[in-house]
């Protein structure tokens, strides 16, 4: 069944066609809900879209929609303003979400599949350390997309990109043999550019146990073995916390094999042929000017070495190749301005840019008792994903980090994160949702209504209004890929079940009828509270 808004839209798109012989598409007609409470249930600025195409005065424009629509689900419409059409809607519209969500259950939400093949690629750290506060926002946030995405129709594919190849991996290997040896009692070194994490040495001395003697020179063979170490190593303890965060990968890609394979010599060639390269001194540049760029940029250094553009263009034109619709990157507000020249290399390929979406990561500073946290991967001292989540908990990390749009630094308050009261979001939401289950014990022994004619209270048609927008908000989040609307609508929905508990008696033994209706409603929104939290991988618990 469509939701009321939907139904709204296609009414006024009948109306439009039938008064004025135009044909708009229902999904560009905007219907929102007032913020004035007055001006009815859904309001709609079509009247005034259509001024410069009918060359009318909007309201005359409202009125004839008016005079030409026909809908059930309408009892009054008024003319406000310049043109507004405010809706206000049969009560008894309201009540049919209850039957809906109740028969669908964990599928309430779900949209037809679409057919839009998207890769949504986020985290891809280094496999050189522990996954930080950083990676954490940009996991929680992609994972999140990934999910409501998926709800929405797309098919989704879930990438992480292992950039296994380059000189942070070779200082990983130097840093493990230094570590090798130290366990061997020679002094090393390990160097500025080295990691010194607990985890390193950890490894490095583990390695001399295993291997006693064997690698001790830092010969090119030995350095290899220290690679192929060190990056399993890392990679394995990525996988283990992002497991443990609730992320998961559909595919894992590999830069060194992008540069096994010949894809970067390829991707090379083509932008030859067409006369994007060229040499000076003793280099090979990229004519990424004659596509916006402020400079060309160097793809092969003097000493015959790539820089990390060549990888990076011979990655995305293989993610193109594999034939997906819509390509998205989420990378860290450092990375800025390396997007005009990613989407030059792809045009030059003669791939379509505008496939290629890149959604900027802002800054994560962590905050304890009011004091920033300071933090430095390569030093080993940075809190991890696992850290955090053995601090305040999973929920409470993936809820904080997708509750505020992702172009906006995030200050992490740990204390508040750790708050058992409403100040707490995701203790507010998930309070809720246990509060529901906690009703529908106390009240096993009543049936659940199928009928819901008596549920008029003001309260009550503002949560059933609630729980019908949630398909909007599916919808509507998948497209723009702005988590944090999820949020929104679950401090909303608990907001509205929690004024609806307030002023409405849901256990009345002395009125069984209303009861049962009430019950009803009850279940029905611990199912939308439980499949929005799903949305951001947060779980609904059921006691607290």
């Amino acid at each position: 069944m469509a939701s009321i808004d939907v139904q709204l839209k296609q009414a006024i798109q009948k109306a439009v066609q039938n008064a004025f012989e135009v044909n708009l598409d229902w999904e560009t007609i905007v219907v929102e809900v007032p913020k004035n409470k007055n001006h009815g249930d859904f309001s709609s600025n079509v009247a005034m879209q259509l001024t410069r195409q009918l060359k009318q005065n909007p309201r005359l424009i409202a009125q004839a929609i008016i005079d030409a629509f026909d809908s059930e689900c309408v009892s009054n419409i008024e003319i406000a303003g310049p043109g507004f059409l405010n809706f206000t809607i049969n009560k008894n519209q309201f009540t049919n979400v209850i039957k809906e969500v109740l028969e669908k259950k964990e599928l309430y939400g779900v949209q037809p599949q679409n057919g839009i093949k998207v890769n949504l690629e986020y985290v891809s750290a280094n496999p050189t350390g522990s996954l930080h506060l950083g990676h954490a926002r940009g996991a929680a946030w992609g994972d999140s997309c990934a999910r409501i995405m998926k709800k929405a129709g797309y098919d989704v594919t879930r990438e992480y990109y292992v950039n296994d190849a380059g000189n942070q991996i070779t200082n990983l290997a130097l840093s493990l043999n230094a570590r090798y040896r130290q366990a061997h009692g020679i002094e090393t070194e390990i160097g500025k550019d080295g990691y010194n994490g607990a985890d390193v040495k950890e490894k490095g001395y583990e390695l001399a146990k295993q291997y006693p003697n064997q690698y001790l020179e830092p010969t090119k063979e030995n350095i290899e073995f220290f690679k192929k170490e060190g990056i399993r190593f890392e990679l394995d303890k990525i996988k283990e916390h992002l497991a443990q965060y609730r992320v998961s990968f559909d595919i894992w890609s590999s830069e060194q094999a992008i540069r096994d394979d010949g894809k970067m010599d390829a991707a090379l060639k083509v932008l030859g042929e067409k006369g994007y390269t060229y040499e000076s001194e003793g280099a090979l540049w990229f004519k990424t000017t004659e596509f916006g760029d402020d400079k060309d940029r160097v793809l092969r250094k003097q000493d015959g070495s790539y820089t990390y553009l060549v990888p990076d263009i011979a990655y995305h034109n293989d993610k193109y190749q594999r034939g997906y619709d819509v390509i998205v990157d989420f990378f860290g507000a450092d990375h800025h301005g390396y997007i005009p020249r990613l989407k030059a290399s792809m045009s030059a390929l003669g791939n379509d840019p505008d496939k290629l979406n890149v959604d900027i990561i802002q800054m994560v500073r962590l905050v304890n008792d009011g004091v920033e946290m300071k933090m430095s991967k390569r030093e080993g001292n940075a809190t991890t994903i696992n850290e955090l989540c053995d601090s305040v908990g999973v929920d409470a990390a993936r809820y904080f980090f997708v509750q505020r749009a992702l172009d906006s630094h995030l200050d992490f308050d740990i204390e508040l994160a750790k708050k058992k009261s409403n100040e707490n979001p995701v203790y507010y939401a998930q309070y809720a949702h246990a509060r529901m289950c906690s009703i529908q014990k106390q009240a096993q022994d009543i049936e659940l209504a199928t009928s819901y004619d008596l549920l008029v209270d003001e309260k009550e048609i503002e949560l059933m209004k609630t729980l019908q927008e949630f398909n909007k908000v599916i919808v509507d989040t998948a497209k723009s890929r702005q988590v944090h609307r999820m949020c929104h609508y679950i401090q909303n929905l608990a907001s509205k079940f929690h004024s609806f508990y307030n002023a409405c008696k849901v256990i009345d033994r002395d009125n069984l009828e209303l009861s049962a209706q009430r019950l009803a409603l009850v279940k029905a929104t611990q199912i939308v509270l439980a499949n929005a939290l799903d949305c951001i991988g947060v779980e609904a618990v059921e006691s607290m």
